[in-house]
């Protein structure tokens, strides 16, 4: 198998599976209780925390623990409009649907959303975020990276606008802790979600960053664990394993972010020489996500190539995960202008940690004639051929 899916989630890392594993049977005790054992789990939850929050350049009493990035996400932009009072977010119109769904359940409870549109690469112009501002907005909500393009968005930019205008600026960071370096203050960011499937951690665990005086009221209600702030016991195991899975990630960042990035641009330039009508989709360079390759492919839909790459053994996504099965083209690719023809010709290849060159040259030997396999199937491609050829 060659896994080319790790955006939509990473193996386990060694170091994270062992660290969870005492946690699983000896080390049980609810850390909320008072006695020695207890208190040691209370302890190694807390060294979690405190990691995170020198992962980011935060301090530890302003990191929450949550079951995904999602629920982070969730929080940050129902808490906010309900402690504040306001009815406006402003977003845009690429945004997971982590964000894109809440905003559209928010409207079906008064809230007004702005959705900014992007340029050809997906990417924000901070401009439209202080043009779109109003006595009303509540915050701001703009993801650091896209998950399907890769786009890395100007966030230090719109938070220095944010914070001239007073509004809580929230980012959807999952795409990006432990992959690049991180600092909330040079970013001008006040919430940050992230997720530990996507740096190598166990699933079912995330965090929220709420910085210090932000307004936001609980999303759950319960128990006093999380300092008052999301009650529920805490996922012990899943918070170890996140520690251990972002330590491993931030011992060797600048070293494998360049790896990886070297593979990439290795797999770009391979597929946009080799095979004709192929397009990539989103940003260049640094400012894209290192291990993001998404490449439209005229005159064939994603769908059927990834079948076939599947068959080969070649695990890719056509998209986000957490979008499969829609028969809509990306709304991701659709705002940055691409044809009907193009969003459905896209696949994404999304490289990590256990990717290497060979991969590349496996990938490569077999995707040219599965595209033109297809090509010769698409009455599309006999009517190009037809006028071009």
């Amino acid at each position: 198998m060659i896994y080319l899916d790790n955006a939509a989630t990473t193996p386990l890392h060694p170091t994270a599976r062992d660290a969870m594993i005492p946690y699983l049977s000896e080390i049980f005790a609810n850390p909320s209780s008072v006695f020695g054992p207890a208190r040691q789990v209370r302890n190694a939850i807390d060294e979690v925390r405190q990691l995170i929050a020198k992962a980011i350049g935060a301090n530890t009493s302003e990191i929450f623990f949550t079951a995904s990035g999602t629920e982070a996400d969730n929080w940050a932009l129902k808490g906010v409009v309900e402690a504040t009072g306001k009815r406006h977010i402003i977003t845009s119109a690429v945004e997971h649907h982590g964000i894109f769904n809440v905003c559209e359940y928010l409207q079906t409870k008064g809230c007004a959303i702005t959705y900014l549109p992007v340029d050809e690469e997906g990417r924000v112009n901070p401009a439209d975020v202080e043009a779109a501002i109003r006595p009303d907005t509540a915050l701001v909500t703009i993801m650091f990276a896209n998950n399907e393009v890769g786009t890395i968005q100007p966030l230090a930019e719109i938070g220095a606008i944010t914070r001239r205008h007073n509004i809580p600026f929230h980012t959807d960071a999952v795409q990006v802790i432990g992959h690049m370096p991180v600092n909330v203050d040079e970013l001008g960011v006040d919430m940050l979600a992230l997720s530990a499937h996507k740096f190598y951690g166990p699933k079912g665990i995330g965090a929220l960053y709420i910085r210090k005086g932000t307004k936001v009221t609980p999303l759950l209600h319960g128990g006093a664990q999380e300092r008052n702030h999301r009650a529920g016991t805490e996922n012990v195991m899943g918070i170890i394993g996140m520690g251990a899975a972002l330590s491993a990630a931030m011992a060797d960042i600048e070293k494998e972010h360049h790896r990886i990035t070297n593979l990439r641009d290795k797999l770009i330039n391979t597929i946009l020489t080799t095979i004709p009508h192929s397009k990539l989709n989103g940003a260049t360079g640094n400012n894209r996500l290192a291990g993001n390759v998404n490449v439209s492919f005229r005159f064939i839909e994603g769908e059927s190539l990834l079948l076939h790459l599947d068959m080969h053994g070649v695990c890719a996504s056509t998209g986000s995960a957490c979008s499969s099965g829609a028969l809509d083209p990306s709304h991701v690719l659709m705002a940055m202008g691409l044809s009907h023809e193009l969003a459905n010709g896209a696949i994404r290849f999304s490289l990590g940690r256990e990717n290497t060159v060979d991969d590349i040259d496996k990938l490569m030997a077999i995707l040219p004639s599965i595209v033109q396999k297809l090509r010769d199937l698409s009455p599309l491609y006999d009517d190009y051929k037809a006028t071009h050829i």
